[in-house]
């Protein structure tokens, strides 16, 4: 099954333009097979989220992406924000607590710049100092493939995935409806709701990919 882990609607997210009905609907013209919902620090109530499935006949799983002291964290099997989420420390207790899952959001950021990336040295530094990221190692996996991210973004998100030896996903980050599609991830098993992601996420039964190239794809936000 082919999901999009990574998406952001409006108002939900106030950075997003694009509205939940047709991210959902663009998600099933690209030929996904769900789609979830991880709006920036806010959670969707189960009533919402099964209503979104009924009304287009479409997987839709509820997640949030949590910003966070270390950067973005998409988290699955929590359902309110409470203050502290912030903290990685208490994030990843209150996560643990509920047996849900962790994904860190676009890890090059605040740890990859292009310039001096692109020497072969200060990208080494900057590889060397990621991987001794602790927090990493309370994730379930990291995101290798972001549909906003360029090529040098993601390779170094990949090269820093196989160096921690973890398993890495995809998502589109979608901020508008046009951004559905790039990225997504394959799961080998067949998933009907959040128990069943949380749970193909913790087994590493998947795998990122890549379905647009970045060139191609849209990074506005």
């Amino acid at each position: 099954m082919l999901i999009d882990l990574h998406t952001h609607s409006y108002p939900k997210s106030d950075d997003s333009f694009a509205a939940v009905d047709d991210l959902i609907e663009r998600a099933k013209e690209a030929k996904l097979d769900g789609i979830c919902l991880t709006d920036h620090d806010f959670f969707w109530s189960k009533e919402e989220v099964d209503d979104l499935a009924k009304r287009h006949s479409f997987l839709v799983l509820p997640g949030c992406e949590i910003n966070t002291d270390n950067g973005h964290v998409l988290i699955f099997g929590l359902d309110r924000y409470v203050f502290g989420l912030h903290k990685p420390d208490f994030l990843v207790d209150a996560v643990r607590q509920r047996d849900g899952a962790i994904i860190a959001a676009h890890p090059y950021r605040r740890r990859f710049l292009e310039d001096p990336g692109h020497l072969l040295e200060a990208r080494r530094e900057m590889l060397e100092r990621a991987s001794g990221d602790a927090f990493f190692g309370s994730c379930d996996a990291i995101e290798g493939i972001n549909g906003r991210g360029n090529e040098a973004q993601n390779q170094f998100s990949q090269d820093l995935g196989n160096r921690l030896e973890i398993k890495m996903t995809g998502g589109s980050d979608a901020h508008r409806v046009e951004q559905i599609g790039t990225a997504a991830t394959l799961f080998e098993r067949k998933i009907t709701g959040v128990d069943d992601l949380i749970r193909e996420l913790k087994a590493g039964r998947f795998r990122a990919e890549q379905l647009i190239r970045p060139q191609a794809a849209s990074r506005n936000a």
